[in-house]
């Protein structure tokens, strides 16, 4: 036999590694060890891994493979998973992409790592992200950018690009990651992957660092929506802990995955194929939903009439949420701390200063003018009033469809340094994303094509508490297709 170095066991989906360690065919312990030599190996080209927890790692494949021998296993016992760093891990460092939280040592776990140590899967380590989430490029982390798989001078999406990096170059079967306005959806498609928003509240976010509170949802990126459905099953759930929290029953995501699409309602928003959609994504897009017209759907246009105003409520209601969370962080409790302050004032304006990037910094400030006095009722207010209205439009359009369909992002991955220097074209690349976070609602994207070497992504977006849903319509066309099988030539 052999040994797993030697063969294709990192080109298996985690589906496919449950079933092999099931049957007894590789350990644990052997598995984790591939994919510990494979971050060795690539990590220094992509930079997708802040802190790799070889030790830990090692030490919770054992306890798997005994587990297994006990016939005490679940489906995710022992398969290896990253885990992006915002989540608290304790005794790790958990950075948030920031120099602020640089030092920072998590006492705790979070719930998704609770769950996901439960469900007995292995820790390799945690993955780079943009500053405390701020970002569509991963290109804003105090440790440097990240490099996509697919074309190393590409970027791989943000700002959950480390973990979708990873999975892409097959340096972990899956990992997690978190979606205040994409940040899972965008850099799955950037990077060929499957990634999944849940509905607001479905997963717990206590523990996980808050960028924007009404907005953050912790979800899975994985090659397939078998394989999300398997993460998301372990990772959803009502956490007491958490004020948002719902408490309603999880689904068996697996169950429904096979299920025909027949019938099947489809809404394409006319407003996601006008004006700023690469005209090869469109039609990489195009493709993938006449597929779907082969099995049995049907496609109907629809109207999101207020899906134009998205990026600019976000652009207030997240950095007014992100001055807020981001107050803790005053050099006093924990965190970066400057040298040798003067004073009070001196210590809270330098520790601040020099622990956090331009993009927080910028949010911070766009956050604090919103709030301020004189302002709040005629930015932060109609922000609001403008969510309400782009919930009212999804709700209408769900009365007509089952699934709305459309383009993940308007353009492929683009090059690094190409958006730094303009916000506004970078805040541009979450325009058909963002609108879902405002209204709470689940969204997931996969891969459908290429526009030359770089992937597309299709976005699947459910009404409320509708992920079976998503799955099953994802999965269908993964049963039918390969995009999501392929691997960058690089990392194969």
């Amino acid at each position: 036999m052999k040994p797993l170095s030697e063969t294709a066991m990192h080109q298996k989906t985690i589906a496919q590694l449950s079933a092999g360690l099931t049957a007894g065919e590789f350990s644990s312990e052997e598995l984790t060890r591939l994919f510990l030599e494979r971050i060795e190996q690539y990590n220094p080209s992509l930079n997708a891994f802040i802190t790799v927890t070889d030790d830990i790692a090692l030490e919770q494949a054992r306890a798997a493979d005994r587990r297994r021998q006990q016939d005490q296993a679940g489906p995710l016992t022992g398969v290896p998973i990253a885990q992006k760093d915002i989540f608290c891990t304790d005794g790790v460092r958990t950075s948030c992409g920031s120099r602020m939280l640089d030092r920072f040592i998590a006492p705790y776990n979070a719930t998704v790592v609770e769950k996901l140590n439960a469900a007995g899967t292995v820790m390799l380590g945690k993955t780079n992200m943009d500053e405390f989430a701020m970002g569509s490029s991963n290109e804003n982390s105090f440790y440097g950018p990240v490099r996509n798989p697919w074309d190393l001078d590409a970027v791989p999406g943000g700002s959950s690009g480390g973990s979708a990096a990873a999975v892409a170059a097959r340096l972990t079967p899956g990992a997690t990651g978190t979606d205040t306005g994409g940040s899972i959806r965008q850099p799955a498609a950037l990077c060929g992957l499957t990634g999944i928003k849940p509905t607001y509240g479905r997963v717990s976010r206590w523990g996980m660092i808050a960028y924007a509170s009404s907005l953050d949802q912790g979800g899975p990126m994985a090659r397939t929506a078998e394989d999300c459905a398997l993460l998301l099953g372990a990772m959803a759930g009502f956490d007491p802990r958490d004020s948002t929290s719902v408490d309603q029953p999880v689904p068996d995501y697996l169950a429904r995955l096979d299920q025909a699409l027949d019938g099947l309602k489809i809404g394409l928003p006319k407003e996601y194929f006008g004006e700023g959609l690469d005209g090869e994504v469109a039609r990489v897009v195009d493709a993938a939903i006449a597929e779907y017209r082969k099995l049995g759907a049907n496609v109907i246009e629809i109207s999101l009439p207020n899906s134009q105003l998205a990026i600019p409520a976000y652009y207030v209601i997240a950095p007014a949420e992100c001055s807020s969370n981001l107050a803790r962080f005053d050099g006093v409790r924990y965190g970066h701390r400057c040298d040798n302050p003067k004073d009070l004032l001196d210590l809270y304006t330098r520790s601040r200063a020099e622990g956090f990037g331009p993009e927080v910094t910028r949010r911070i400030l766009v956050g604090a003018f919103a709030l301020s006095a004189g302002y709040y009722d005629a930015y932060y207010l109609k922000a609001q009033q403008i969510r309400r209205l782009i919930s009212d439009d999804f709700r209408r359009a769900f009365e007509q469809v089952d699934v709305i369909a459309g383009p993940t992002s308007p353009t492929v991955a683009f090059n690094l340094g190409e958006k730094v220097d303009d916000p506004i074209t970078m805040y541009l690349s979450d325009i058909y994303t963002i609108a879902v976070n405002l209204a709470g609602l689940p969204g997931l994207s996969l891969p459908v094509g290429f526009v030359g070497q770089r992937p597309v992504g299709l976005q699947l977006i459910g009404n409320y508490f509708a992920e079976d849903r998503l799955l099953n319509v994802a999965h269908r066309y993964q049963q039918v297709t390969d995009w999501h099988a392929r691997a960058p030539a690089a990392f194969a």
